[in-house]
């Protein structure tokens, strides 16, 4: 985007929000997963930023990364007490 007060380049406000709900009342599962994969993937191909980060990021994917990455090195460590405090919940 424009700073429309200093002709700058900046960021664009931009973002994306998906939401389904009973999704068999609008088109069948295997439908919508295949429409939303075929989406995703072409939101994921779109050009980069040459001053970006390389990669084009969806809803989720950095967290999950995350945790892929936390069970390959045994999961995440929870203290004693906290441990108790769900135990007692």
């Amino acid at each position: 985007g424009i700073d429309r007060s200093t002709g700058a380049p900046k960021p664009m406000p931009l973002g994306h929000f998906f939401l389904a709900i009973n999704i068999e009342s609008l088109c069948s599962l295997e439908v919508f997963k295949k429409n939303t994969g075929n989406l995703l993937r072409a939101l994921r191909q779109s050009m980069k930023s040459p001053k970006g980060p390389g990669r084009i990021w969806t809803a989720g994917e950095i967290e999950n990364d995350a945790r892929v990455a936390r069970t390959a090195q045994g999961g995440m460590k929870v203290s004693k007490v906290l441990q108790q405090n769900m135990i007692d919940l």
